[in-house]
């Protein structure tokens, strides 16, 4: 697996994507939408996440695209804009081969370079043994919570489980005014003052 190239996803690769989490959808357990999203709404979720400036990439290896990661807002309350959530989908004939891994640890390093002060991964079905729960341990994550029976699908309640990984010196040191959220917080400040006068 080591000549598995990570590069920021294209719309180009939506419609692999697509299959990829339409398969983790229907037959998983990780998320937790019941029908899996059209092509058309893919799109639009990845053009939101672009638009943000949010990193998004894929996992390609001789062509073909094996897996992908995003980071996106945790929540979409100002004071919340340091904090981004995670996600990772693998195709199901690469799992299990180091793909998830490789695409997390350049996830991680994105999210990093970017500024962000936490990662925050919010597991569903995240039992002890799951492999998502696993590979967040294996990247220095460590558990914050769970929500017991939270999730309802295929036929059983599901427990999610949060995980959080500090960055750039998490909550000990004050914001940098050169990181990715605070200058599109300081952006927003200024349109919304333009607004007003």
């Amino acid at each position: 697996m080591s000549n598995i190239v990570i590069r920021p996803a294209t719309p180009v690769d939506l419609d692999i994507i697509t299959e990829i989490y339409a398969d983790a959808v229907t037959n998983g357990t990780a998320s937790y939408e019941l029908e899996p999203p059209s092509r058309a709404e893919m799109g639009t979720r990845f053009a939101t996440l672009a638009a943000g400036g949010f990193p998004y990439l894929v996992a390609e290896k001789d062509g073909a695209v094996l897996g992908y990661a995003y980071a996106g807002p945790f929540r979409p309350r100002p004071a919340y804009r340091f904090i981004v959530e995670d996600s990772v989908y693998v195709a199901p004939n690469a799992k299990g081969q180091g793909v998830g891994l490789k695409l997390m640890q350049s996830l991680v390093a994105a999210v990093q370079a970017a500024g962000f002060r936490q990662i925050v991964a919010v597991i569903g079905d995240g039992h002890a043994h799951s492999a998502s729960v696993r590979l967040h341990e294996k990247l220095g994550f460590r558990h914050s919570g769970r929500l017991e029976g939270s999730g309802y699908k295929h036929g059983r309640w599901l427990d999610t489980v949060f995980m959080q990984l500090s960055l750039n010196g998490g909550a000990s040191v004050p914001p940098d005014p050169d990181s990715l959220p605070e200058r599109k917080f300081r952006k927003g400040e200024l349109k919304n003052e333009e607004l007003e006068n």
